[in-house]
């Protein structure tokens, strides 16, 4: 087997997508740093420098065809990757060899190469994250009815449903859409802004022409497809655009570990469970075991983006003035590993959300052995109601449940809290009459109305404006 006597990054052979690793590919770096060489000489013929067409129709013939071995070569020699390629670039193209990146810093190339290829990641990002609200929310109309225990502080607590427990997840994911939005709208190029940022290059090129300058930027942003370049930069575009980003990133990662725990739990109750195949092996050394491994990798991997947001934090507090590099080395890694942890998170989200086991009868027998604790507020007005004393009745109430919740935990026998109150004659009501207030639908509250009406006034409109990116299925590898 190829390449076994070497590190290969796991995100790329178990985790992320096809998709998401051929747009951090040496392949789609590299033709758009010929899109942009492109871009500025035809910008700069239509300002009036001597550029032909017969140059620019050379270096289309050869936009996608990288010579790579001619770039490595050079590269041996320069110690200079933008250099390189420029060489080789003009290896192939003899005649506009001598116009190829005119009036350009190394930053013209790697600095809008990062911002395209972070927006089409983004892009990519943004349908499979659709994708997770779009399954959890078909998963919160089917079930929005079950009553289900709640647990504050993982204890039980007053009923809600298993349908509004998923729209906790759903509201994260749509806050993290939101933010994706806003940052995807936000970004703009670098633009052709020289080594300090001053454009003094061009302005040399242009013969002091101030405006043909101005209009440079503009040019390059409409060719390359970008409404806009940033006002103003040093050699590079400010590094806190790649920490808004991986904050974005970091985003979809802490919601989708909060999702994971939660099931990870309601897996350890036997209430929930993620999809677990037929052949699927869930312990080497216990056969019968069924781990939750789809959700440990989400917290997994989530921890890992969280975590990786640090690095781009860090590089935009430290940049010196107008540029230094000890971003580069950090950026290949940080940004690339950010973006395919993070689409390995959401393959796995919409894979454990399209496929989640609902137990019922486990939830109804937990449900049940905990209802009559809760029950115990609406008894208590019953029998107020028909003439008792509040305190008393509290009192007598207070002590049959310390009882029988010893019972239940010191003795392991099933809660008898309603049969002791029955036989209870302070409280003048029967058994029969006790069980009638324990239908679970009595105490989930608004849980099913607010679970209908979050679906039609917050997430209805979110799929319909995304309705062409819906109908995405993600392919787990391990």
């Amino acid at each position: 087997m190829a390449d076994t006597d070497r590190y290969i990054s796991p995100l790329s052979e178990r985790y992320a997508s096809y998709e998401m690793q051929n747009i951090f590919s040496q392949d789609r770096k590299f033709t758009t740093w010929r899109k942009l060489w492109i871009a500025l000489a035809e910008a700069e013929k239509e300002l009036g420098l001597d550029i032909t067409d017969e140059q620019i129709d050379e270096l289309k013939s050869h936009r996608d065809d990288i010579n790579y071995d001619t770039a490595r070569e050079r590269e041996k020699v320069v110690r200079h990757d933008v250099m390189s390629h420029v060489y080789a670039y003009g290896v192939q193209c003899p005649k506009a060899a001598g116009i190829i990146h005119l009036g350009a810093t190394s930053c013209y190339v790697g600095d809008n190469t990062d911002i395209i290829i972070m927006a089409d990641a983004l892009k990519l990002t943004k349908t499979k994250l659709v994708n997770v609200i779009d399954k959890l929310s078909s998963f919160a109309e089917k079930y929005r009815d079950m009553p289900t225990l709640a647990f504050t502080h993982f204890q039980p607590a007053q009923p809600t449903t298993v349908g509004k427990r998923a729209t906790l997840w759903i509201q994260d994911f749509i806050m993290d859409l939101e933010d994706l939005e806003y940052v995807l709208g936000s970004l703009k190029l670098l633009g052709s802004k020289g080594t300090t940022g001053t454009q003094a290059s061009f302005l040399k090129l242009f013969d002091g022409d101030q405006k043909k300058v101005d209009a440079l930027d503009g040019m390059i942003a409409e060719k390359m497809g970008f409404d806009e370049c940033y006002a103003v930069s040093g050699q590079t575009y400010s590094r806190k655009v790649d920490l808004r980003v991986m904050n974005v990133l970091s985003g979809i990662a802490a919601s989708a570990h909060k999702m994971s725990n939660d099931i990870r739990l309601l897996q350890h109750l036997k209430e929930v469970e993620e999809p677990f195949e037929k052949s699927q092996i869930g312990s080497s050394a216990m056969a019968y075991k069924r781990n939750p491994m789809r959700s440990e990798r989400i917290a997994s991997l989530a921890r890992y983006v969280m975590i990786d947001t640090l690095n781009p934090a860090i590089t935009a507090s430290v940049q010196w003035f107008e540029r230094t590099l000890d971003d580069s080395a950090n950026k290949r890694l940080s940004i690339p590993e950010g973006f395919l942890a993070t689409d390995g998170i959401l393959d796995l989200c919409m894979n454990v959300a399209d496929g989640l086991v609902v137990n019922k009868k486990v939830i109804e027998k937990r449900l049940m052995q905990e209802l009559p604790f809760m029950a115990t507020e609406n008894i208590m007005m019953d029998c107020t109601k028909k003439g008792g004393n509040r305190q008393e009745i509290h009192e007598r109430i207070r002590e049959h449940s310390m009882e029988a919740a010893l019972h239940v935990k010191r003795d392991g026998l099933d809660n008898d809290l309603l049969q002791m109150i029955a036989d209870d004659d302070s409280f003048g009501v029967t058994y029969e009459e006790l069980v009638e207030n324990l239908d679970p639908k009595k105490y989930v509250g608004c849980a099913p109305h607010q679970v209908e009406r979050f679906l039609d006034e917050k997430v209805k409109d979110v799929l319909e404006k995304n309705k062409d990116i819906l109908g995405a299925k993600a392919e787990i590898k391990v």
